[in-house]
């Protein structure tokens, strides 16, 4: 049995738009095992079943044809000329991720799927290759290269090649053709090109954790991009890289320095703009800082939100019963969660039985 682990993630961090991402320690787990010689059943074409428990079962499609992570799968196999899932393939997906929250619950779930099809494939994908892979399902590389390596990540998507530029923006029904990917025409999808995008790991300081406070309500990616302006002015784009500049230092620097920490998190490209989305967003940016609230460093919104994600050092509950009432204010019930950076990254382990448990290096064997 395979063990798949991949943690959520936070993007943006305040004047880090669409660059900086945090993997944090929620874990989605993937339970993988394969009877190989087991043959195909006309009522399961693709060889494989899903199963899931966590947030959102309801909602969640366990049709291997229609779901994110299984479709990710087969995207991954059918490039390598491998059209289904090999023998009788059974994934569990155990998932604590709240959905739709600004936690790159879709990031984990591609990023998972890649390695699914990378571990049932037999594939030996390289973490950059696989990375390639995930950037072609989800176009946020701050969340994915957090997910994938782990840590306090910078990224950046590459201009391509000439030849590769038609490749850059591949339509996702392409890569994941609807209704279902298990409709096989027997081509192959369009195959990433090499470095898409690119990472790079900064420290992070061992006193800082993450408070996340996590509303009742989902904020969709397209909506909280709908609301952001088409173009910025200089003051306004000079006023965030001047911050992020400083921002992935200072949260290296051990004891932290809360006012210049709050300083560097302030963001005038997307947290205004999404105010609109999220309630009780202004009066907590305009009320809350290192002085007001013993242990906090730099609060803003996690991803698109609704999310809230505070950087503190201690005084966690008091921070976050702050936060919560002034949802409760606008009728918004929450939960919290003290969160640390996931500095593993995604892993797989195989399992043998139930008892002894050891690890893999993802793309090498």
């Amino acid at each position: 049995m395979h063990l798949i682990r991949v943690p959520c993630s936070s993007a943006n961090i305040g004047p880090g738009f669409d660059v900086i991402g945090l993997a944090l320690s929620m874990h989605l787990e993937l339970r993988v095992s394969i009877d190989r010689n087991a043959p195909s059943t006309p009522d399961n074409p693709l060889n494989c079943t899903v199963s899931y428990s966590g947030v959102g079962a309801d909602s969640i499609d366990l049709n291997p044809e229609n779901n994110l992570l299984t479709r990710t799968a087969l995207y991954v196999l059918r490039c390598h000329n491998q059209h289904h899932f090999p023998g009788q393939t059974s994934v569990h997906i155990s998932n604590p991720i709240p959905l739709g929250r600004g936690l790159g619950s879709s990031g984990a779930a591609v990023v998972a799927g890649v390695l699914l099809g990378n571990v049932v494939g037999d594939l030996n994908l390289s973490k950059p290759r696989l990375l390639d892979f995930a950037l072609m399902v989800e176009r946020h590389p701050d969340n994915v290269a957090a997910a994938l390596y782990g840590g306090f990540v910078g990224t950046y998507l590459n201009e391509l090649d000439p030849q590769d530029m038609a490749r850059k923006e591949v339509p996702l029904s392409e890569v994941l053709p609807e209704p279902a990917g298990g409709i096989d025409t027997g081509l192959t999808p369009p195959i990433p090109p090499e470095n898409i995008g690119h990472y790079r790991r900064f420290n992070w300081a061992k006193e800082i954790k993450a408070l996340a406070i996590i509303p009742d309500f989902e904020v969709s990616t397209a909506k909280a991009r709908e609301v952001l302006p088409k173009s910025y002015s200089r003051q306004d784009m000079i006023f965030n890289l001047q911050r992020l500049a400083l921002l992935t230092t200072v949260l290296s620097d051990s004891p932290p320095d809360p006012e210049l920490i709050y300083s560097a998190m302030q963001d005038k490209i997307h947290q205004p703009y999404r105010a609109t989305l999220i309630p009780a967003l202004p009066a907590i940016l305009s009320s809350m800082s290192p002085k007001t609230h013993k242990g906090l460093l730099g609060i803003c919104l996690s991803g698109a939100g609704p999310t809230i994600l505070a950087l503190a050092t201690e005084n966690f509950e008091a921070i976050a019963d702050v936060i919560m009432a002034r949802f409760k204010d606008e009728g918004i019930s929450c939960q919290w969660k003290i969160l640390e950076p996931a500095e593993d990254g995604a892993t797989l382990q195989e399992v043998p039985g139930d008892v002894e448990t050891y690890r893999i290096e993802i793309g090498s064997k």
